[in-house]
């Protein structure tokens, strides 16, 4: 096994007539280190995420090379990736209970029957957090809060045990003190589970409390890469240099520092 999980040379991605959406992207994701992909709308964070679990829309274009050293063979979707989407309301079906949607995961990859994938299901709620699991597996998306079920979105995205487990903005659409419950949770299943962690999001200070390396995206290109500390110090970019200084104080945040404690 490689200390390089996934390697990506000359990666771009283009849509439609032309439309570069991720272009000649050369980095290295480390084996079991936490990854912040960082940039704002349209920069080509949320178009590396859906390029790496293979969820890029049909008639996107993909040229350049991925390979995955740290799988030792390519991955299998849907099994060696575990995706959070920005808005569990959208992602999550409304027809369907709690516990079948985490459930059809760990039966679909791990090839657990309905009892044993239910049993599993209950387990993953208790693993997030989530108050009163044999309650809430029963409960449909619409009857919890979003923070609910973003815990539940980060349940169904663990169910088959993933080695690389990408968040999409995750955070984005909640306050401040849900924000700090979900980077608890995503610190923690990370660290037991020796997960690789991709964490996309525009907010360079809340990643920068958490994770160990930080790549920027401007207009569909990586502009800068290294460990959080040597780029928060010493950015390489102008772009960086002008996120950073976007935010006052770049030191952990109250919050998030208080939760990682």
């Amino acid at each position: 096994m490689s200390d390089i999980f996934c390697s990506l040379r000359g990666l771009s991605v283009t849509y439609g007539r032309g439309a570069v959406a991720l272009e000649a992207v050369d980095l290295n994701i480390v084996a079991g280190e936490r990854l912040a992909i960082i940039g704002e709308s349209g920069s080509g964070k949320s178009t590396l995420a859906r390029a790496l679990a293979g969820l890029l829309p049909e008639g996107a274009r993909v040229s350049g090379e991925m390979r995955w050293p740290g799988l030792g063979r390519p991955p299998r979707p849907g099994r060696d990736f575990g995706f959070v989407f920005q808005d569990p309301g959208s992602s999550l079906n409304p027809v369907l209970t709690i516990g079948e949607q985490i459930a059809e995961g760990a039966r679909r990859h791990l090839g657990l029957g309905w009892k044993q994938a239910y049993v599993r299901a209950e387990e993953l709620l208790e693993r997030v957090r989530m108050p009163q699991p044999e309650k809430v597996i029963r409960a449909f998306p619409h009857q919890l809060s979003g923070g609910q079920r973003q815990r539940v979105a980060i349940a169904a995205a663990i169910a088959a045990r993933p080695a690389l487990l990408i968040a999409d903005e995750a955070t984005s659409a909640l306050d401040v003190v849900v924000q700090a419950e979900i980077i608890r949770l995503l610190d923690g299943l990370v660290r037991q589970d020796g997960m690789t962690l991709v964490f996309i999001t525009h907010d360079i200070a809340l990643a920068s409390g958490f994770v160990d390396h930080i790549a920027v995206f401007h207009n569909a290109r990586l502009v800068e890469s290294g460990p959080v500390r040597s780029v928060l110090s010493a950015p390489k970019s102008d772009y960086t240099a002008t996120l950073i200084a976007s935010h006052r104080d770049l030191e952990t945040p109250p919050l998030i520092a208080g939760v990682l404690a």
